[in-house]
C-alpha cells in the first residue's frame, strides 16, 4: 500500500485529501474509491489524458511509464517532467504527493 497526499484542487478537491492505495490499485482507482472525482474520460484504458497528475513527491519510487503513456502525456495540458496518468500509475509502497492540473483537454465533462 502507498499513502497519497492530494494537494488542493479548486474544483475536484478544494481541501486536498490523504488516502491509501490497495494492492495493484492505480492512483485514479484509489481516488475514485475515496470519492475524489478525478476525470477519466476513457474509463482508465490509457486512451486520453484527463486523469493527468503531477507527482510532486515520490516520483522516483514509481515504475517507469510505458511508451503508450508517454505518448499520451505529450498531449496533456500543463505537462511537467514529473507528470503521469493516474490511471496508469500504480504505486507499490511509499508516500506520494500529487497535484491535479488546473485544466484538462476534456471537451465534455459529465459533472459540469
Amino acid at each position: 500500500m502507498a499513502k497519497i497526499k492530494l494537494l488542493p484542487h479548486h474544483e475536484i478537491c478544494p481541501q486536498g485529501a490523504t488516502f491509501e492505495t490497495q494492492a495493484d490499485e492505480s492512483i485514479c482507482e484509489a481516488a475514485l474509491r475515496n470519492n475524489i472525482k478525478i476525470e477519466h474520460a476513457c474509463e482508465m484504458s490509457c486512451a486520453c489524458t484527463t486523469c493527468h497528475i503531477i507527482v510532486r513527491e515520490g516520483f522516483d519510487l514509481l515504475k517507469e511509464a510505458t511508451d503508450e503513456e508517454e505518448d499520451l502525456l505529450d498531449k496533456a495540458w500543463g505537462l511537467e517532467p514529473d507528470s503521469r496518468l493516474s490511471c496508469q500509475t500504480i504505486p507499490e509502497e511509499g508516500e506520494f504527493t500529487v497535484e491535479l492540473p488546473k485544466y484538462t483537454i476534456n471537451q465534455v465533462s459529465e459533472d459540469h
